[in-house]
């Protein structure tokens, strides 16, 4: 192994299933476990073989939508083809904003159904 990694991010949101299943039609990546997790919620681990988000929602009632930046400003994902990436999250209904083009490479953002903001970025 070349050095330390992240391994996984854990995001909570309202719900996993649709996180989980955009993370899935953005980045090609696939579920690698889903079940009960801590305090009665449940949890899906979504990415490839090399790491995964793990979307949580506690028991209950979920809230409708979390702060932006409290306490995570954003999730960056590093893709080859930005172009496609914004117009399958455009086709998720979802708007690519701020968008830039300076070192090391291209990116833009967009929030998720639950106000996440991801950064997509590419060096290509």
């Amino acid at each position: 192994m070349p050095g330390p990694i992240i391994e996984h991010i854990n995001l909570t949101v309202t719900n996993p299933a649709r996180s989980a299943k955009l993370m899935e039609q953005l980045f090609d990546w696939h579920i690698r476990w889903e079940g009960p997790a801590r305090d009665g919620g449940t949890s899906i681990h979504v990415g490839d073989e090399r790491f995964y988000i793990a979307l949580y929602a506690p028991p209950g009632e979920p809230e409708s939508r979390f702060p932006k930046g409290e306490p995570l400003n954003h999730v960056g994902i590093l893709v080859d083809d930005l172009d496609l990436i914004e117009d399958k999250v455009a086709d998720a209904g979802l708007k690519p904003f701020n968008h830039g083009d300076y070192s090391p490479g291209r990116r833009f953002y967009f929030l998720d159904y639950d106000g996440i903001e991801f950064e997509i970025v590419s060096y290509g």
